[in-house]
């Protein structure tokens, strides 16, 4: 048999802060390529031959699209700047609870990074009101595969105890 690992119940302090960061490094390593695509999408748009039929609104929603992009991906890297910075200070629950909080809006931003990458494209490609309802429809999707089955997981798992 190989060795065990403890339960949760069983963990150390350390032990369970070394496996929350490293979970926590894990599911960033997961999200960054797909921000990282979108952007490099995002930054070659402009250089389509079709880009000067965009009007103002889809030209304001690609910018709008590329900030936010952008942010994710700075909201992605921060943790890793943070505890190269912070790690000799020996306060990881401070550093896991900054680096999940800089993960969540990562992640805020890039729904809407994307959503808005689907709308931009939605507009320039169909008539009203295509357009809102697969936005809409995508944006419901991200916010509770996201979102809302753990806040409401969460919230669920309040009431019980």
């Amino acid at each position: 048999m190989g060795p065990t690992t403890p339960s949760q119940s069983e963990e150390t302090q350390a032990q369970r802060l070394n496996r929350q960061l490293g979970e926590l490094l894990q599911e960033l390593r997961v999200a960054m390529p797909g921000v990282q695509l979108l952007f490099a999408f995002l930054l070659t748009v402009p250089f389509n031959q079709r880009f000067d039929e965009v009007n103002a609104f889809q030209t304001n929603l690609y910018l709008a699209t590329l900030i936010c992009s952008a942010l994710a991906s700075a909201l992605f890297i921060a943790p890793t700047a943070y505890h190269r910075i912070m790690f000799e200070q020996r306060d990881k629950p401070k550093l896991i609870r900054t680096a999940s909080r800089l993960a969540i809006a990562g992640l805020v931003a890039l729904a809407l990074a994307m959503t808005g990458a689907v709308l931009l494209v939605t507009d320039f490609l169909f008539r009203p009101p295509t357009p809102l309802i697969v936005t809409v429809a995508l944006a419901a999707v991200f916010a509770w595969l996201w979102f809302g089955m753990a806040v409401s997981r969460r919230l669920l798992g309040k009431r019980s105890h």
